[in-house]
């Protein structure tokens, strides 16, 4: 296993992992490999291309320099599994099989996806491409309907349930239905740092599948809490960059825990910013692999996040300005819980140094990869193809609205519609519930609700969130029973 804390931090992110594959390896044929890059918990603001100026991050400033930038994409939802699903089977999360962070009853990992869905990973390996994901599932517990070798990935490597994600030197990792055990991760937060592992895997899926097509779905856990880091050279970087507050969590003896279940950490913001620039770090090398294979102009590179950025384990996303100028964070509908950074790279096809303000969202992946690929989309999804967009191309069709639902607390409803944004708070507790309603066009950070002041536009996105939301036993925002709509 490479030790990436011996090496600095230009070399963690440019380094030349392999030779240069000869003329008869690469690949000829039309359709492009996908590496899609799923930050977790990364906010809007978070890298430097967004407006980030105390965190390091040039490969993916690179990233956007040499492919476009969005300013109007949006995750599935405000928190990880829903927000996955969104993205796994192009729906929205009125009707999405997983709309919550749900845990499986008396099983490691979620509640799972049923068998019969139709996923961009089975979409794509009966395509012919070779499916790997790495990092964080979250979908369906082991063995499930819903693990990911039952979803259409041919290998998958990291954590099954996203609740145990929460630690980087985990006792063990998932190896398809294997379990990989850790050396030295007996609790003692010094062993096997497990982004590095995954990310090291999901390179050789790379490098094993140089000759035929590929979807590599790279979702690292990183800079979701608990903040911690291997104490190399990327760490030192940020050390006594900041004033810290020290976060008080689990007890000296680990034995039990005082806050959120993290561990305490002398120095949050340091780690914070290290494990963003990490992440810019394995960003680099997957760019640079496919360079050195030869890929690089059949490769569409995407990078995106799940959902706003996160306070947990102390976090301070005030303090990094990590929603931009958004309002809100992790768990709100607030356009700083949703809307997220997106990239594309695809040298010759998209045009360097782009920026698109098109509105899409996670569901929009499925239709855009199987115009590009040639293959089928599923007949119900929620998506529309954004590739005239990438493409540079005329036809682009738009969104009529946008919608997302939120099961936590007490619920919560949202929907675009052009420049309005609507919100309906408080959905298990009737009696308080609250609706707010924005102009995006002149009131980016949702400080201004005009729902008073149009009354017919409320209530036509009003209609829209009662019509997009299709009753369910298991989702039904706690109320008990299911609406008889």
């Amino acid at each position: 296993m490479k030790n990436f804390g011996l090496i600095p931090y230009v070399g963690l992110g440019l380094c030349c992992l392999t030779a240069n594959a000869s003329e008869k390896e690469k690949q000829t044929n039309d359709k492009p490999n996908i590496i899609y890059i799923l930050a977790d918990d990364l906010g809007y603001g978070v890298v430097g291309c967004y407006g980030q100026t105390m965190i390091k991050t040039p490969n993916i400033d690179k990233l956007a320099t040499e492919g476009m930038l969005f300013t109007q994409h949006y995750a599935g939802c405000t928190v990880c599994a829903p927000s996955r699903a969104s993205l796994m089977t192009g729906l929205h999360t009125g009707h999405t099989p997983i709309r919550g962070n749900k845990s499986a009853p008396n099983s490691e990992g979620q509640y799972p996806m049923p068998a019969d869905t139709y996923t961009v990973g089975k979409m794509l390996r009966e395509g012919g491409y070779a499916t790997g994901c790495f990092g964080k599932w979250g979908l369906g517990y082991p063995y499930s309907e819903g693990a990911p070798e039952n979803q259409g990935f041919d290998v998958f490597f990291g954590y099954n349930c996203q609740g145990l994600a929460h630690s980087y030197y985990p006792y063990y990792l998932w190896n398809n239905t294997d379990t990989l055990w850790l050396k030295g991760n007996e609790g003692t937060k010094t062993g096997e740092y497990s982004q590095d592992i995954i990310h090291q895997k999901a390179l050789q899926f790379i490098k094993d599948n140089k000759n035929r097509n590929f979807f590599a779905c790279l979702t690292y856990i990183l800079p979701h809490a608990e903040l911690v880091n291997p104490k190399d050279s990327i760490f030192d970087m940020y050390k006594d960059e900041f004033v810290e507050t020290p976060f008080e969590g689990i007890d000296e003896n680990n034995t039990r825990y005082k806050r959120g279940g993290y561990i305490s950490n002398p120095h949050p913001k340091a780690d914070f910013a290290a494990m963003v620039t990490r992440l810019d770090a394995y960003v680099g090398q997957v760019v640079s692999l496919i360079k050195e294979l030869g890929l690089d102009e059949n490769t569409l590179v995407i990078f995106t996040s799940d959902n706003g950025p996160h306070k947990e384990s102390g976090a301070d996303p005030a303090f990094f300005k990590s929603s931009g100028p958004l309002r809100g964070i992790k768990r709100d509908l607030y356009e700083g819980g949703i809307r997220v950074p997106f990239i594309a790279r695809y040298p010759g096809k998209i045009k360097a140094g782009s920026v698109s303000d098109h509105v899409c969202a996670f569901w929009d992946m499925m239709p855009t990869f199987a115009e590009l690929t040639g293959t089928k989309a599923a007949d119900n999804t929620d998506g529309v193809s954004f590739l005239p967009t990438l493409f540079g191309k005329p036809g682009q069709k738009e969104h009529e609205f946008l919608y997302w639902e939120f099961h936590e607390g007490t619920g919560k409803m949202a929907v675009r519609k052009g420049d309005w944004k609507a919100i309906r708070l408080n959905i298990a507790t009737p009696e308080k519930l609250r609706f707010e309603l924005y102009d995006l066009s002149k009131d980016l950070p949702e400080k201004n609700n005009v729902a008073g002041q149009y009354p017919q536009i409320a209530s036509e996105l009003n209609k829209i969130m009662d019509e997009a939301h299709v009753p369910s036993p298991v989702w039904n925002f706690g109320l008990g029973k299911i609406s008889k709509k």
